[in-house]
């Protein structure tokens, strides 16, 4: 299956470096590029892409408004972040927006192919350096003997089942199916159900919306 790709980036030379680099992937196909925020909400909604490879910071609308406004009218539509910044205000915030996930620029064409894949078919992907800040803020104000973060998480959310809290804790820290399967000693299919259930009980949607509820 073909993922189509619209390319947001205020910056021309980006943009045409980003559709020359895309256009060499047998799997995507660039349907569009905007300059901005509210060109890319128009650009959506006439192109209908798969996935919106949007910039943060840009004139006028910036990413994280235009991220908001395409995922609230295209639910169906993934807005993967790629950006220069990856402090912990543009993270959450792109995050609470409704992206999925979020490269920063040092990413290759491998590592944005790839994660162009895993937000299309609907699972969140974050950078190593995003990552490592996701669980740091995870983290953050708790002293050495405070209690594991899966029994933090079922405080912040009674509803959550012991198995459910931990499945949520690695969702946070970037985990796939796959690899939450391997730590916790479960069947991928018994992930992806928990998951579910994680999902309908938290009200989200998908992986990102999940650590942004979780982050704040």
């Amino acid at each position: 299956m073909t993922i189509r790709v619209l390319v947001v980036d205020d910056q021309a030379i980006v943009r045409d470096g980003l559709v020359t680099v895309l256009s060499l992937v047998p799997d995507l196909e660039v349907v569009g590029e905007a300059s901005d925020g509210a060109e890319a909400v128009d650009a959506v909604a006439r192109e209908a892409p798969d996935v919106v490879l949007m910039d943060l910071r840009m004139p006028g609308v910036d990413g994280p408004t235009a991220t908001a406004q395409i995922t609230a009218a295209h639910p169906r539509v993934a807005v993967l972040v790629l950006t220069t910044y990856a402090d912990d205000e543009s993270i959450v915030t792109a995050l609470r927006a409704g992206a999925r996930g979020y490269l920063t620029k040092d990413a290759g064409r491998g590592e944005i192919a790839t994660a162009i894949r895993a937000v299309a078919s609907g699972q969140s992907t974050f950078d190593a350096t995003v990552g490592a800040r996701l669980v740091a803020q995870l983290a953050a104000g708790r002293p050495d003997a405070a209690p594991a973060p899966a029994v933090g998480l079922r405080d912040r959310f009674p509803d959550l089942t012991p198995r459910e809290a931990d499945v949520l804790e690695r969702i946070a820290e970037g985990r796939s199916n796959p690899e939450i399967a391997a730590e916790l000693f479960l069947t991928v299919p018994t992930v992806k159900s928990y998951v579910n259930q994680v999902f309908t009980k938290l009200g989200v949607r998908s992986r990102a919306e999940a650590v942004a509820l979780v982050l704040r």
